[in-house]
């Protein structure tokens, strides 16, 4: 039996009735009362915010909240019914605490990790990781991606054009080969067992990452198993390129 990386609270079952502004999704909650959680996910959230799917909502206890409800989980029937975490915060939580405990043999040996690092040529943007060791290993610059979007079984990124996407794999590529760049997609579903570039979505952003994996950007399709109990680390996805 495979370890809980993390384990949720206490989530509430419901129905999603209305996806709106980004930011809010009306639920039916088990017991018929409506509500409105606040929608941690500003992407279309394509193949997944289909309205009548079954939902997971956790609840705050602060009292100073708009919205008391935060939309944790979208149940989908792509290929079997599967949970799809749609918590965008969740993701470089659960990789930091992956990290830690060395669950990516393919990043070999650091010692330390740092987040939200400055760098690029700008100076303007944070990588999600930093990971570093003896003075002679050269330092890996990890990026995370959240992925939720799938055709059958495999995983696609980005399900919208991301300019903002785009310019990470710039950035990761001007620092090779003095560095290890490393993009990872966090498959937020246990459904997908292979991982693809969205380029019907957005063409460039798979040119790049073609582009950048001929320099030698390291990519790691993690999957991870999804449910109402917690997230557990399944292994990696086979890369389509």
């Amino acid at each position: 039996m495979l370890d809980w990386l993390y384990r949720y609270p206490t989530l509430y079952p419901g129905v999603l009735l209305k996806r709106y502004k980004r930011f809010f999704a009306d639920v039916q909650l088990a017991d018929g009362q409506i509500v409105t959680a606040h929608c941690p996910n500003t992407g279309p959230m394509t193949g997944v915010s289909t309205l009548g799917s079954l939902v997971q909502l956790s609840k705050s206890d602060n009292p100073n909240r708009k919205l008391a409800y935060t939309l944790e989980l979208i149940q989908v029937q792509d290929n079997e019914p599967t949970w799809v975490g749609v918590n965008t915060a969740l993701p470089n939580r659960i990789v930091k605490l992956a990290l830690a405990k060395y669950l990516f043999p393919e990043l070999g040996n650091y010692s330390h990790i740092k987040g939200e690092v400055v760098y690029g040529l700008d100076k303007k943007s944070r990588v999600d990781f930093l990971l570093t060791g003896s003075d002679t290993e050269r330092p890996i610059y990890l990026e995370v991606k959240n992925t939720t979007w799938a055709q059958g079984t495999l995983a696609l990124f980005p399900d919208t054009e991301t300019t903002r996407g785009q310019k990470h794999l710039r950035e990761l590529m001007a620092l090779l080969p003095l560095t290890r760049s490393v993009m990872l997609y966090f498959i937020n579903r246990s459904d997908c067992t292979e991982f693809a570039p969205g380029d019907t979505t957005d063409p460039v952003y798979g040119q790049l990452l073609r582009q950048a994996i001929a320099l030698g950007l390291e990519v790691l399709p993690c999957r991870f198993d999804i449910s109402p109990e917690g997230i557990r680390y399944l292994g990696l996805a086979k890369l389509i390129i």
